[in-house]
């Protein structure tokens, strides 16, 4: 893979350099160098003199009115990211610290921070050499940004702190070391734009984005299976029905299902039959219900971008020299997203949920066995593989409670409105992996009921992602260790599997906002 200019990241190109190790340019371009040099001629300019600038010449938060020697301009940032490196709990997954430091140094190379171009080389060799800062999981309330998650970052290129090492911790002066990297001994206002920033919340954003784009798509896969499974009809996904409604995400997963349905000879053999008059809304309200989570998807997206496209230092240095502070830390944009995609990504859940309930019900799943246990009584089927789609759900339910409601004051009420964007995202990264298992649940499911269906063939689409599933996990004749099978799945969903089956029968899925990736 070929290096990526840090100033050009888009989010496609953050989710692969955190999660396929691609690499950033190590230099920055003559343009790029140009622009954070006079930057940081300004700061340098400031800090040899008297005035009282926020994070150069005072201290930070309500001690902002403390002033600080010439002497003392150094150590302040060292001192910082010393104080502001006290998180707790689990450590956070080294794709999103990965992110996080990519997004950092792209927003440092925007021009508008102030430090060296030095600092930013540096803080790329870091990430480029592999080394994952160990980063806890509490501690930021996405306000005066992610302060407490970003510090242990700027602390691990001081080589002080932790890195991790196979998921523990170790001294950041070891790891440093052992991938050839000296410690990072940082200038005036420099400790201080390492740390102002959403770039946690970002990270954790585009990296949920770049999964939901798949596991919607798997979800209306699964859906379509299930509809053949149970003999629900796809007359209510016609077009004419859709464009007197016409929500765009609505409208895309309808004309998906009737091509995922196209040719089935399930479906054929119940056209005319009066065995129900209408499905249920779990069956019937797909595109409603999936259609609305693409549409919020398509909000996050356009959030997501211009985050990344934003300087979110403060304060900032404008290009004639001034120094000035501002609100752009704070992290309310993303933490509405964040949220809201956690309430979508919920509901893609429940509703799918619902959809296995009724696959595994004899009363209700035309003449399938129960649980879809062919020996039903002897053995027990998917019986408790939906008591695991329910606890997720249900987990779901209470994740999707919006974070970005509860603020708290902090910092002697300098600090006294919290977007707890860091907390939304947290709990999105649940909700998409519990949305991620469901939607497994559901595909072993309906492949196992578009089996039972045999000797009539599903639609070209639907067989093709049950081919796919049977490429991992085989029909399940009698019961066996149920939790391997649905393991072995959830990974797969994740990386595409049933959108890469359907996709020689599908229309190309559009969206609303195309990546933007431009600089500031």
């Amino acid at each position: 893979m070929n290096e990526l200019a840090v100033e050009r990241l888009d989010r496609r190109a953050v989710v692969a350099v955190a999660r396929e190790g691609a690499r950033l340019a190590p230099s920055l371009p003559a343009g790029v160098r140009a622009r954070v040099d006079a930057a940081r001629g300004h700061v340098e300019r400031i800090a040899g003199g008297d005035s009282a600038v926020y994070g150069v010449t005072t201290g930070f938060g309500a001690l902002a009115t403390t002033r600080i020697s010439a002497a003392q301009r150094k150590e302040l940032q060292h001192a910082l990211l010393r104080s502001h490196a006290a998180g707790a709990g689990d450590f956070v997954a080294p794709e999103v610290v990965r992110a996080m430091m990519a997004i950092r140094a792209k927003t440092l190379a925007a021009g508008y921070s102030g430090v060296r171009a030095e600092l930013i080389e540096a803080l790329i060799r870091l990430l480029n050499a592999g080394v994952v800062p160990a980063v806890p999981e509490y501690g930021s309330l996405g306000a005066s940004g992610d302060l407490a998650p970003l510090s242990h970052i700027g602390l691990c290129l001081c080589g002080e702190g932790w890195a991790l090492d196979n998921g523990r911790a170790i001294p950041a002066a070891q790891a440093l070391e052992r991938a050839g990297l000296e410690p990072v001994e940082l200038e005036v206002k420099e400790g201080l734009s390492l740390i102002n920033g959403t770039d946690g919340m970002l990270a954790m954003l585009v990296l949920a984005i770049a999964d939901l784009e798949c596991l919607l798509d798997s979800a209306d896969v699964t859906a379509a299976m299930t509809l053949e499974a149970v003999l629900g009809t796809d007359r209510v996904f016609r077009p004419e029905l859709h464009r007197i409604r016409p929500h765009p995400g609505q409208t895309t997963v309808a004309a998906r299902l009737l091509k995922l349905l196209e040719g089935s000879a399930i479906m054929d053999s119940h056209r005319e039959s009066a065995h129900l008059v209408q499905d249920a809304y779990s069956l019937r309200c797909t595109p409603q219900v999936h259609g609305a989570a693409r549409d919020t998807l398509d909000f996050a997206v356009q959030v997501a971008e211009r985050e990344l496209a934003s300087v979110t230092d403060n304060p900032v240095v404008l290009a004639d020299g001034r120094v000035e502070s501002g609100g752009n830390f704070h992290g309310e944009p993303l933490a509405f997203a964040l949220d809201f995609l956690a309430i979508a990504a919920a509901e893609v859940g429940a509703i799918a949920e619902r959809r296995i309930d009724r696959l595994l019900d004899a009363h209700r799943s035309e003449g399938l066995p129960p649980f879809l246990a062919p020996q039903a009584g002897t053995h027990s089927g998917f019986m408790v593989a939906h008591y695991t789609a329910v606890s997720l759900a249900d987990d779901n339910r209470r994740l999707a409670t919006p974070a970005s409601v509860g603020s708290l004051p902090t910092s002697a009420m300098q600090e006294d409105h919290n977007s707890m964007g860091w907390s939304a995202a947290r709990k999105l990264v649940r909700v998409v992996d519990n949305l991620n298992a469901i939607l497994a649940i559901e595909a072993l499911a309906a492949a196992q009921a578009l089996d039972l269906r045999a000797p009539l063939d599903p639609a070209r689409a639907t067989a093709a992602a049950r081919a796919a599933i049977r490429a991992h996990v085989a029909f399940q004749a009698h019961d066996r260790f149920m939790a391997q099978d649905i393991h072995s799945l959830t990974p797969l969903l994740r990386q595409g599997l049933l959108t890469r089956a359907v996709a020689p029968f599908m229309p190309p899925t559009t969206r609303s906002h195309p990546d933007s990736g431009g600089s500031p």
